[in-house]
């Protein structure tokens, strides 16, 4: 029996392509900026001896609950990290950046089949030409909005946590959050 190379090997590409872009589709996961392949991930700096500003970026991917919700998470986990139990938000801040993109489709130079079209109306014909278009059929457009979010928030770390809206346990915020935090998939 005999095996066409060629036969398997023209499907080998497209497949290997599917299969990156695939694992680079995911949301942001809990991760220092720039950490993985995956866009996204949390900074944090120092702005003096106990406050910091902590952000979180997520891709295209993730939402702004998650976004959030790391931010918390990462403000938590800080504070733990640098001997304190308790955190305050001083400045809290979430931004939506959105692109659109647009993408023509249907009858072009190199498609399969297209249609040319008349139509008689009160001011005579019109005609559809899928290569000149039309008046009376405009063109098909794939139309994606894309939103991205980033949250930031100025925090300041307390070994007390005093009873105030904007105070939090460090500990227990970790507790909270724990199972909607999503760490990268090990290589």
């Amino acid at each position: 029996m005999r095996i066409d190379l060629k036969k398997h090997l023209k499907f080998a590409a497209p497949l290997t392509a599917l299969a990156l872009v695939a694992g680079c589709a995911t949301p942001t996961p809990y991760q220092p900026l720039n950490a993985t392949r995956t866009a996204g991930g949390y900074t944090n700096i120092p702005l003096d001896q106990t406050h910091w500003r902590v952000s979180f970026f997520g891709n295209s991917l993730t939402s702004r609950q998650q976004v959030e919700n790391y931010l918390m998470f990462r403000a938590a986990e800080l504070t733990l990290q640098q001997g304190y139990s308790c955190f305050t938000t001083v400045n809290h801040d979430t931004d939506r950046s959105t692109s659109v993109q647009v993408t023509p489709y249907g009858a072009g130079l190199y498609s399969r089949w297209a249609p040319y079209w008349s139509l008689h109306g009160p001011f005579g014909w019109n005609y559809y030409d899928p290569w000149m278009g039309g008046p009376f059929m405009g063109g098909q457009y794939d139309v994606n909005t894309i939103d991205r979010y980033q949250a930031s928030a100025d925090i300041a770390l307390s070994k007390t946590c005093p009873t105030t809206p904007a105070t939090f346990n460090a500990a227990q915020v970790m507790q909270n959050l724990r199972p909607y935090i999503v760490y990268p998939r090990p290589r």
